[in-house]
């Protein structure tokens, strides 16, 4: 076993051979909009992204998905497994099986098994000072599909939203082929300074981030936050962050920002400043959402983050 659990990484790493490691997941959750075959994307990219991460490629995956089989009509269970299979099927990934159970709520996501070469393996662990932070998706899904779920959220926010949380994070393993980047982690559920503060914690390092430099999906955004579109997992993201964060003089909408839980995020990359412009490039060419360069990591001290402007 190379990579476990022990230091919150994306996924479990466990060698083959000498050149070789399979790299495993698995994640699923709850609808977050109301469009099947989305919901089925979103899952399905979302689970593949973590793979992504760690430098390797999806190889296979299972369908895990629980129903309320008196409420949910088949149609629309088929339109979830279809956003699923097509978005594996966008990465070469073959969904080889999986397994459904009846559940009062709907569930729906994949376990995926992909293959890494160790000379090219990514994790969250090997950061170093003067590294630059890059992140290739804006923030802001928690709190716009909670305004969708309570119709608060416009239709172009609504547009922007699911196409975002839709791209899976493929760059990733073209980052780590090229030997680019440092380390690298997928924000997801723990938001931005969640998953960071595991990475510095990982590495045995500290982080700065640039608070105006962090991009929100859109501008009405800080109105839904205004209007109190938080979710539950945001909000304990908030608290948990405020024991380790120096937030200075950073203003209440732009701390939840940085702590709102996504889903199927974007990379947050440590990049040699060396490095840097051959990664905007490959990023650039890769079309993917955003490449801001939102901080540095610095020598480990007390608290582990500090926000600055």
């Amino acid at each position: 076993m190379l990579v476990n659990s022990y230091t919150f990484d994306d996924a479990g790493v466990y060698r083959l051979d000498r050149h070789r490691a399979l790299v495993q997941t698995v994640d699923f959750f709850t609808p977050i909009v109301d469009d099947p075959f989305a919901y089925g994307q979103i899952a399905a990219a979302n689970a593949l992204s973590d793979v992504f991460a760690m430098g390797g490629r999806p190889l296979t995956a299972l369908n895990i998905m629980g129903f309320p089989a008196d409420l949910v009509p088949s149609k629309t269970i088929t339109s979830i497994l279809r956003g699923g299979y097509e978005k594996a099927a966008e990465v070469s990934c073959a969904i080889v099986g999986g397994h459904t159970i009846r559940n009062p709520e709907p569930i729906y996501g994949l376990a995926v098994t992909g293959i890494v070469d160790l000379r090219h393996m990514m994790t969250n662990a090997k950061a170093r000072p003067g590294d630059l932070l890059v992140l290739t998706k804006p923030l802001g899904t928690g709190i716009a599909t909670t305004a969708l779920k309570r119709g608060l959220c416009s239709r172009e926010v609504e547009r922007k939203v699911i196409s975002l949380m839709s791209r899976i994070n493929s760059v990733g393993a073209k980052l780590a082929e090229k030997k680019l980047v440092r380390a690298a982690i997928d924000v997801t559920g723990f938001g931005l300074l969640g998953h960071l503060a595991s990475m510095c914690r990982a590495s045995e390092m500290s982080a700065e981030v640039l608070s105006d430099r962090v991009p929100a999906i859109d501008d009405e955004i800080f109105e839904l936050i205004a209007r109190d579109c938080i979710p539950g997992g945001s909000r304990d993201n908030l608290k948990s962050a405020n024991s380790i964060v120096d937030w200075q003089k950073t203003p209440q909408p732009q701390r939840i920002l940085l702590t709102d839980a996504q889903t199927s995020g974007g990379l947050l990359l440590a990049v040699a400043p060396s490095r840097l412009n051959k990664v905007l490039a490959l990023l650039k060419r890769n079309r993917t959402t955003c490449a801001a360069i939102i901080g540095k990591i610095v020598p480990a001290r007390e608290p582990l983050l500090c926000i600055k402007k």
